[in-house]
């Protein structure tokens, strides 16, 4: 277990040995949540690495990763927790064989911890031996305003109240980072719970170093030019930008072509690796990419 950075370089440090590479004000807000010990909301377009970063933190940190996908829909038999009927019963009709006495200890048991199956919420109150983990909610944006009602009493205490069972309290409360697309508003409840910071698109700089992480191995030249394209690219208003997770698979996609140079026929061929949606492909014609290629240049 890696002890906590004591200061925003510190962050920005641990979390670049993950190869996530964190603008000043993102490594700031890491390092203030994890001082003050509350919840980061991370916010922006979708693929600039909000989630990337809740991984980086914890395999930086030496702690376990307990994720929440939100989606509509979410209550608390997929978020916190739910009885395992089927072994319940199970284990009564097992009972019925053995007399009342076996039968009686047996109701006293039936909503133990041995029939409790743990959702995210529910394992992230758990000890570790490494720390308290790292508890990422995902895409809380997707999920519906009663959930998110629930989990700002959660976030309150991290204490959870299961009405068979009793209370189940952390020892040391765990670390929560948030992040929503911003499909709609989340209330203002939860965010006053929480630090927050807006994630942007990287600067060039920083895509150009984010690139020599994660793909090491493309060269110097074409991963400027790759960069280069992307920002130009994203500055045409397009239905969606691409992402920093599209520039990964782009600059990969390049590769697996054996691409030379960033020029308008590997543009052509390997542009679904970039743009994700037919409106923009569409948009994308030949003499926008020899202008954006001159451009970036």
């Amino acid at each position: 277990m890696t002890a906590l950075p004591g200061s925003a370089e510190q962050a920005r440090e641990l979390l670049e040995a993950q190869g996530y590479i964190a603008a000043g004000r993102l490594s700031t807000a890491v390092f203030l949540a994890l001082s003050l010990k509350r919840p980061l909301f991370l916010e922006g377009e979708a693929g600039v690495g909000k989630t990337e970063l809740a991984r980086a933190l914890a395999a930086g940190l030496g702690r376990r990763l307990i994720r929440l996908q939100c989606h509509e829909g979410l209550d608390l038999a997929g978020a916190a927790y739910e009885w395992n009927h089927a072994r319940q019963i199970l284990a009564i009709r097992l009972s019925e064989g053995g007399g009342r006495e076996r039968t009686e200890a047996l109701s006293e048991g039936l909503y133990s911890r041995d029939f409790l199956i743990e959702r995210p919420l529910l394992e992230a109150l758990a000890p570790c031996e490494q720390g308290p983990p790292v508890l990422l909610v995902d895409e809380i944006d997707r999920a519906d305003e009663p959930f998110e009602a629930y989990l700002l009493e959660f976030l309150a205490d991290f204490r959870m109240s299961i009405p068979e069972f009793g209370e189940i309290e952390a020892e040391r409360p765990p670390i929560v980072v948030l992040t929503s697309n911003r499909t709609r508003e989340v209330h203002d409840a939860l965010k006053r719970r929480c630090l927050y910071c807006w994630v942007d698109y990287p600067a060039r700089a920083a895509e150009e170093r984010i690139l020599a992480a994660r793909v090491p191995d493309l060269p110097e030249a074409l991963r400027a030019k790759v960069a280069a394209f992307v920002q130009a690219l994203r500055a045409e208003g397009l239905f969606k930008a691409p992402g920093v997770s599209e520039t990964l698979d782009w600059a990969e996609a390049l590769m697996a072509m054996g691409a030379e140079d960033v020029d308008a026929e590997s543009v052509s061929q390997t542009l679904g690796a970039l743009l994700k949606y037919q409106e923009d492909l569409g948009a994308v014609d030949d003499s926008m990419v020899e202008r954006l290629l001159a451009a970036s240049a």
